[in-house]
Protein backbone atom coordinates (compact mmCIF):
# COMPACT_ATOMS: atom_id res chain seq x y z
CA UNK A 1 0.00 0.00 0.00
CA UNK A 2 1.28 3.80 -1.00
CA UNK A 3 1.89 5.45 2.16
CA UNK A 4 -0.97 8.27 3.22
CA UNK A 5 1.12 11.62 2.78
CA UNK A 6 -0.67 14.19 4.73
CA UNK A 7 -0.45 16.80 1.49
CA UNK A 8 -3.03 14.18 -0.01
CA UNK A 9 -5.86 15.71 2.18
CA UNK A 10 -6.07 18.81 -0.11
CA UNK A 11 -6.69 16.65 -3.18
CA UNK A 12 -8.92 14.64 -1.46
CA UNK A 13 -11.16 17.43 -0.52
CA UNK A 14 -11.13 18.91 -4.05
CA UNK A 15 -12.27 15.44 -5.34
CA UNK A 16 -14.61 14.91 -2.03
CA UNK A 17 -16.11 18.18 -3.62
CA UNK A 18 -16.74 16.50 -6.72
CA UNK A 19 -18.64 13.77 -5.75
CA UNK A 20 -16.11 11.21 -5.22
CA UNK A 21 -16.08 8.50 -2.51
CA UNK A 22 -13.12 6.53 -1.30
CA UNK A 23 -11.70 3.30 0.18
CA UNK A 24 -11.53 2.84 3.64
CA UNK A 25 -8.10 4.85 3.97
CA UNK A 26 -8.63 7.40 1.36
CA UNK A 27 -6.11 6.05 -0.59
CA UNK A 28 -7.85 6.29 -3.48
CA UNK A 29 -11.15 7.36 -5.09
CA UNK A 30 -13.33 4.42 -6.20
CA UNK A 31 -16.29 6.32 -7.55
CA UNK A 32 -17.50 10.21 -8.53
CA UNK A 33 -21.24 8.36 -8.95
CA UNK A 34 -20.94 8.85 -12.70
CA UNK A 35 -19.48 5.69 -13.60
CA UNK A 36 -21.80 5.30 -16.65
CA UNK A 37 -21.14 8.96 -18.13
CA UNK A 38 -17.27 8.48 -17.04
CA UNK A 39 -16.99 5.11 -19.37
CA UNK A 40 -18.61 6.18 -22.20
CA UNK A 41 -16.69 9.53 -21.45
CA UNK A 42 -12.99 7.37 -21.42
CA UNK A 43 -14.20 5.67 -25.23
CA UNK A 44 -15.04 9.07 -26.64
CA UNK A 45 -13.70 11.79 -25.29
CA UNK A 46 -11.61 12.66 -21.96
CA UNK A 47 -11.32 11.45 -18.25
CA UNK A 48 -9.11 12.03 -15.61
CA UNK A 49 -8.08 9.11 -13.66
CA UNK A 50 -6.47 9.39 -10.24
CA UNK A 51 -3.05 6.95 -9.59
CA UNK A 52 -1.78 8.56 -6.92
CA UNK A 53 -2.02 5.06 -4.73
CA UNK A 54 0.74 3.67 -7.63
CA UNK A 55 3.88 3.08 -6.71
CA UNK A 56 7.11 5.29 -8.02
CA UNK A 57 10.74 3.92 -7.43
CA UNK A 58 13.42 6.28 -8.17
CA UNK A 59 16.85 5.19 -9.63
CA UNK A 60 20.03 7.41 -9.81
CA UNK A 61 24.10 6.70 -9.96
CA UNK A 62 25.79 6.54 -13.29
CA UNK A 63 24.72 3.10 -13.93
CA UNK A 64 21.18 3.11 -13.50
CA UNK A 65 20.73 2.41 -16.77
CA UNK A 66 23.04 -0.62 -17.32
CA UNK A 67 20.98 -2.09 -13.59
CA UNK A 68 17.25 -1.50 -14.86
CA UNK A 69 18.62 -2.98 -18.37
CA UNK A 70 19.55 -5.87 -16.41
CA UNK A 71 16.98 -6.43 -14.34
CA UNK A 72 13.85 -6.22 -16.32
CA UNK A 73 12.37 -7.14 -20.17
CA UNK A 74 13.23 -4.28 -21.96
CA UNK A 75 15.93 -2.35 -23.99
CA UNK A 76 17.05 0.51 -21.85
CA UNK A 77 20.13 1.17 -23.57
CA UNK A 78 18.35 2.49 -26.32
CA UNK A 79 16.91 5.34 -24.51
CA UNK A 80 17.45 9.07 -24.58
CA UNK A 81 16.71 11.89 -21.68
CA UNK A 82 12.93 12.26 -22.67
CA UNK A 83 12.42 8.86 -23.29
CA UNK A 84 10.84 5.65 -21.36
CA UNK A 85 9.06 2.00 -22.19
CA UNK A 86 6.87 -0.46 -20.39
CA UNK A 87 9.03 -3.14 -19.45
CA UNK A 88 8.41 -6.20 -16.85
CA UNK A 89 10.22 -7.35 -14.11
CA UNK A 90 10.28 -10.91 -13.67
CA UNK A 91 11.99 -13.79 -11.64
CA UNK A 92 15.31 -15.98 -12.41
CA UNK A 93 12.78 -18.17 -13.97
CA UNK A 94 10.82 -15.38 -15.84
CA UNK A 95 7.91 -15.51 -13.72
CA UNK A 96 5.89 -12.25 -13.67
CA UNK A 97 6.12 -10.12 -10.78
CA UNK A 98 5.11 -6.73 -12.12
CA UNK A 99 4.32 -4.29 -16.00
CA UNK A 100 6.12 -1.26 -14.92
CA UNK A 101 6.47 2.07 -16.67
CA UNK A 102 9.75 4.10 -17.00
CA UNK A 103 10.55 7.24 -18.02
CA UNK A 104 14.33 7.85 -18.56
CA UNK A 105 15.18 11.64 -17.31
CA UNK A 106 18.54 13.70 -17.23
CA UNK A 107 19.40 12.73 -13.37
CA UNK A 108 17.14 9.23 -12.81
CA UNK A 109 14.96 6.99 -14.14
CA UNK A 110 11.49 7.40 -12.81
CA UNK A 111 9.58 4.19 -12.82
CA UNK A 112 5.48 3.41 -11.74
CA UNK A 113 4.78 0.02 -10.67
CA UNK A 114 1.35 -1.52 -9.43
CA UNK A 115 -0.07 -0.52 -5.94
CA UNK A 116 0.91 -3.60 -4.39
CA UNK A 117 3.86 -3.99 -5.70
CA UNK A 118 6.45 -0.95 -5.09
CA UNK A 119 7.98 -1.99 -1.17
CA UNK A 120 8.45 -5.95 -2.79
CA UNK A 121 10.40 -4.82 -5.90
CA UNK A 122 12.20 -2.20 -3.97
CA UNK A 123 13.10 -4.91 -1.43
CA UNK A 124 13.92 -7.71 -4.54
CA UNK A 125 15.91 -5.00 -6.66
CA UNK A 126 17.71 -3.60 -3.36
CA UNK A 127 18.99 -7.91 -3.30
CA UNK A 128 20.54 -7.32 -6.63
CA UNK A 129 23.08 -4.41 -5.75
CA UNK A 130 26.90 -5.40 -5.17
CA UNK A 131 28.79 -2.28 -3.46
CA UNK A 132 30.50 -2.24 -7.09
CA UNK A 133 27.38 -1.00 -8.64
CA UNK A 134 26.66 3.14 -9.32
CA UNK A 135 22.76 2.68 -8.17
CA UNK A 136 20.94 4.18 -5.62
CA UNK A 137 16.92 2.98 -5.45
CA UNK A 138 14.45 5.20 -3.72
CA UNK A 139 10.94 4.51 -3.21
CA UNK A 140 9.02 8.11 -3.58
CA UNK A 141 5.50 6.19 -3.26
CA UNK A 142 3.23 8.77 -1.82
CA UNK A 143 5.67 12.00 -2.73
CA UNK A 144 4.26 12.13 -6.00
CA UNK A 145 0.52 12.15 -7.60
CA UNK A 146 0.01 10.09 -10.96
CA UNK A 147 -3.13 11.33 -12.67
CA UNK A 148 -3.95 9.83 -16.37
CA UNK A 149 -6.01 11.22 -19.10
CA UNK A 150 -7.86 8.67 -21.08
CA UNK A 151 -10.00 9.37 -24.18
CA UNK A 152 -9.94 10.89 -27.57
CA UNK A 153 -10.30 14.34 -26.80
CA UNK A 154 -7.20 13.94 -24.81
CA UNK A 155 -5.01 15.59 -27.09
CA UNK A 156 -7.68 18.37 -27.13
CA UNK A 157 -6.86 19.06 -23.70
CA UNK A 158 -3.20 18.94 -24.25
CA UNK A 159 -3.30 21.85 -26.20
CA UNK A 160 -6.18 23.86 -24.02
CA UNK A 161 -2.98 23.52 -21.46
CA UNK A 162 -0.69 24.76 -23.99
CA UNK A 163 1.33 21.45 -24.58
CA UNK A 164 0.69 20.99 -28.04
CA UNK A 165 4.22 20.32 -28.78
CA UNK A 166 3.85 17.03 -27.40
CA UNK A 167 0.66 15.88 -29.36
CA UNK A 168 2.04 13.40 -31.47
CA UNK A 169 4.52 12.26 -29.58
CA UNK A 170 5.53 8.53 -29.45
CA UNK A 171 4.20 6.42 -26.22
CA UNK A 172 6.03 7.50 -23.09
CA UNK A 173 7.55 10.73 -24.36
CA UNK A 174 7.68 13.02 -21.58
CA UNK A 175 8.98 16.09 -20.42
CA UNK A 176 8.59 18.79 -17.50
CA UNK A 177 6.27 21.24 -18.18
CA UNK A 178 4.56 24.34 -16.21
CA UNK A 179 0.81 24.81 -15.66
CA UNK A 180 0.20 27.32 -14.17
CA UNK A 181 3.91 27.86 -12.64
CA UNK A 182 3.77 24.38 -11.28
CA UNK A 183 5.89 21.96 -12.59
CA UNK A 184 4.53 18.95 -13.53
CA UNK A 185 6.29 15.65 -16.04
CA UNK A 186 3.75 14.84 -18.37
CA UNK A 187 4.17 11.72 -20.55
CA UNK A 188 2.47 10.60 -23.69
CA UNK A 189 0.34 7.40 -22.72
CA UNK A 190 -1.47 6.13 -20.11
CA UNK A 191 -1.89 2.98 -18.25
CA UNK A 192 -4.64 1.23 -20.29
CA UNK A 193 -4.60 1.27 -24.17
CA UNK A 194 -6.57 4.45 -25.06
CA UNK A 195 -5.13 7.70 -26.56
CA UNK A 196 -3.78 9.64 -23.28
CA UNK A 197 -1.42 11.39 -20.97
CA UNK A 198 0.37 10.59 -17.55
CA UNK A 199 1.08 13.73 -15.43
CA UNK A 200 3.20 13.40 -12.49
CA UNK A 201 3.41 16.14 -9.58
CA UNK A 202 4.54 16.35 -6.31
CA UNK A 203 1.97 15.91 -3.73
CA UNK A 204 1.48 19.38 -2.32
CA UNK A 205 0.24 20.60 -5.92
CA UNK A 206 -1.84 17.95 -6.93
CA UNK A 207 -5.02 19.47 -5.57
CA UNK A 208 -4.80 22.22 -8.18
CA UNK A 209 -3.46 20.47 -11.14
CA UNK A 210 -6.18 17.31 -10.70
CA UNK A 211 -8.73 20.76 -10.63
CA UNK A 212 -7.20 22.16 -13.63
CA UNK A 213 -7.77 18.97 -15.58
CA UNK A 214 -11.23 18.63 -14.42
CA UNK A 215 -11.56 22.76 -15.28
CA UNK A 216 -10.89 22.19 -19.12
CA UNK A 217 -13.39 18.88 -19.52
CA UNK A 218 -11.77 16.06 -17.89
CA UNK A 219 -14.58 14.08 -16.57
CA UNK A 220 -13.19 12.55 -12.88
CA UNK A 221 -13.07 8.74 -13.43
CA UNK A 222 -12.70 6.24 -10.29
CA UNK A 223 -10.68 3.56 -9.28
CA UNK A 224 -13.59 0.56 -9.73
CA UNK A 225 -14.29 2.01 -13.16
CA UNK A 226 -10.23 2.08 -13.96
CA UNK A 227 -10.49 -1.63 -13.28
CA UNK A 228 -13.42 -2.44 -15.31
CA UNK A 229 -11.81 -0.91 -18.24
CA UNK A 230 -8.66 -2.78 -18.15
CA UNK A 231 -10.52 -5.58 -17.81
CA UNK A 232 -12.27 -4.73 -21.22
CA UNK A 233 -8.60 -3.88 -22.75
CA UNK A 234 -7.25 -6.84 -21.40
CA UNK A 235 -4.57 -4.63 -18.82
CA UNK A 236 -2.81 -7.60 -17.06
CA UNK A 237 -2.22 -6.94 -13.36
CA UNK A 238 -0.50 -8.11 -10.19
CA UNK A 239 -2.41 -11.22 -8.25
CA UNK A 240 -4.71 -11.61 -11.16
CA UNK A 241 -3.02 -12.10 -14.25
CA UNK A 242 1.01 -11.35 -13.23
CA UNK A 243 1.69 -14.32 -10.94
CA UNK A 244 3.89 -17.35 -10.40
CA UNK A 245 2.30 -19.38 -12.67
CA UNK A 246 2.69 -17.03 -16.07
CA UNK A 247 5.76 -15.71 -17.81
CA UNK A 248 5.22 -12.49 -20.05
CA UNK A 249 4.95 -14.26 -23.60
CA UNK A 250 2.17 -15.79 -22.18
CA UNK A 251 0.76 -12.74 -20.14
CA UNK A 252 0.72 -11.06 -23.99
CA UNK A 253 3.41 -8.39 -22.89
CA UNK A 254 5.58 -8.29 -26.25
CA UNK A 255 5.47 -4.53 -26.33
CA UNK A 256 7.39 -4.88 -23.14
CA UNK A 257 10.17 -7.68 -24.12
CA UNK A 258 13.47 -7.29 -25.78
CA UNK A 259 14.24 -10.58 -27.62
CA UNK A 260 17.68 -8.71 -28.93
CA UNK A 261 19.27 -6.69 -25.76
CA UNK A 262 20.77 -9.52 -24.44
CA UNK A 263 21.50 -11.27 -20.91
CA UNK A 264 19.08 -10.15 -18.35
CA UNK A 265 17.23 -12.10 -15.51
CA UNK A 266 14.67 -14.55 -16.92
CA UNK A 267 15.89 -13.79 -20.48
CA UNK A 268 17.05 -17.49 -20.88
CA UNK A 269 13.49 -18.80 -20.52
CA UNK A 270 11.90 -16.33 -22.57
CA UNK A 271 14.10 -17.02 -25.80
CA UNK A 272 13.63 -20.81 -25.42
CA UNK A 273 9.57 -20.36 -24.94
CA UNK A 274 10.11 -18.08 -28.15
CA UNK A 275 12.52 -20.15 -29.92
CA UNK A 276 10.66 -23.28 -29.78
CA UNK A 277 7.27 -21.64 -29.62
CA UNK A 278 6.74 -23.38 -26.14
CA UNK A 279 3.87 -21.18 -25.12
CA UNK A 280 1.61 -23.48 -23.62
CA UNK A 281 -1.59 -20.56 -22.60
CA UNK A 282 -2.30 -17.36 -23.38
CA UNK A 283 -3.91 -14.53 -21.71
CA UNK A 284 -7.59 -13.92 -23.44
CA UNK A 285 -10.76 -11.53 -22.98
CA UNK A 286 -14.04 -13.73 -22.10
CA UNK A 287 -17.53 -13.10 -22.64
CA UNK A 288 -19.95 -14.58 -19.76
CA UNK A 289 -23.11 -15.21 -19.86
CA UNK A 290 -23.25 -14.80 -16.27
CA UNK A 291 -20.97 -13.30 -13.35
CA UNK A 292 -18.24 -16.00 -12.24
CA UNK A 293 -15.91 -15.94 -9.33
CA UNK A 294 -12.27 -15.51 -10.01
CA UNK A 295 -10.41 -18.74 -10.95
CA UNK A 296 -12.83 -20.85 -11.57
CA UNK A 297 -11.86 -23.70 -13.91
CA UNK A 298 -12.25 -23.35 -17.37
CA UNK A 299 -13.27 -26.42 -19.23
CA UNK A 300 -14.40 -27.44 -23.38
CA UNK A 301 -16.81 -30.91 -22.91
CA UNK A 302 -15.57 -31.47 -19.11
CA UNK A 303 -11.82 -31.26 -20.13
CA UNK A 304 -10.05 -28.36 -18.28
CA UNK A 305 -8.32 -25.35 -20.59
CA UNK A 306 -7.91 -22.59 -18.31
CA UNK A 307 -8.61 -20.29 -15.76
CA UNK A 308 -10.68 -17.29 -15.22
CA UNK A 309 -8.68 -14.60 -13.76
CA UNK A 310 -11.09 -11.26 -13.58
CA UNK A 311 -14.13 -10.47 -14.40
CA UNK A 312 -16.60 -7.45 -14.14
CA UNK A 313 -20.42 -6.17 -15.07
CA UNK A 314 -20.75 -3.80 -17.75
CA UNK A 315 -23.66 -2.46 -19.17
CA UNK A 316 -22.53 -4.29 -22.15
CA UNK A 317 -22.75 -7.35 -20.32
CA UNK A 318 -20.32 -9.29 -18.64
CA UNK A 319 -16.95 -9.82 -19.48
CA UNK A 320 -13.55 -11.27 -17.99
CA UNK A 321 -10.12 -12.45 -18.57
CA UNK A 322 -8.75 -16.06 -18.45
CA UNK A 323 -5.44 -18.12 -19.75
CA UNK A 324 -6.62 -20.61 -22.01
CA UNK A 325 -4.27 -23.12 -23.27
CA UNK A 326 -2.92 -23.08 -26.74
CA UNK A 327 -4.00 -26.02 -28.20
CA UNK A 328 -7.46 -25.46 -27.06
CA UNK A 329 -7.63 -22.82 -29.19
CA UNK A 330 -8.71 -18.64 -28.84
CA UNK A 331 -11.27 -16.13 -30.14
CA UNK A 332 -14.30 -17.35 -31.18
CA UNK A 333 -14.29 -20.81 -28.64
CA UNK A 334 -16.70 -21.49 -26.69
CA UNK A 335 -15.97 -22.86 -23.34
CA UNK A 336 -17.80 -23.14 -20.26
CA UNK A 337 -17.10 -21.58 -16.56
CA UNK A 338 -18.22 -22.86 -13.59
CA UNK A 339 -22.00 -23.08 -13.66
CA UNK A 340 -21.75 -20.49 -17.02
CA UNK A 341 -20.73 -20.35 -20.03
CA UNK A 342 -18.32 -17.69 -22.18
CA UNK A 343 -16.88 -17.05 -25.53
CA UNK A 344 -13.10 -16.34 -25.81
CA UNK A 345 -12.75 -12.66 -27.38
CA UNK A 346 -9.56 -10.83 -28.27
CA UNK A 347 -8.83 -7.59 -26.11
CA UNK A 348 -6.62 -4.87 -27.26
CA UNK A 349 -3.67 -4.05 -25.03
CA UNK A 350 -2.43 -7.38 -25.41
CA UNK A 351 0.83 -7.89 -27.87
CA UNK A 352 2.14 -11.73 -28.54
CA UNK A 353 4.54 -11.02 -31.48
CA UNK A 354 8.32 -10.21 -30.29
CA UNK A 355 9.31 -9.27 -33.91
Amino acid sequence: MTPYHPSLSGLRQVQANMGASFDSQKDRPLSFGNDREALTTAMSGVAAIDRTHWGILKFTGDDRIRYLHNQSTNDFQILKVGEGCQTVFVTSTARTIDLATAYVNTDDVLVIVSPNRHQYLYEWLDRFLFPMDKVQISDISGQYAIFDLIGDRSAALLQKLGLEFLIGQPQHRHQVCQIDDIAVTVAIGNSLTEDGATFIVKIEDSAAIWSKLVELGAIPLGDRLWEQIRILQGRPIPERELTDDYNPLEAGLCQAVSINKGCYIGQETIARLNTYQGVKQRLWGIKLTAFAPINTDIAIEGTKVGKLTSCTETTEGIFGLAYIKTKAGGAGLSVTVGDTTGEIIPVPFLVRDLS
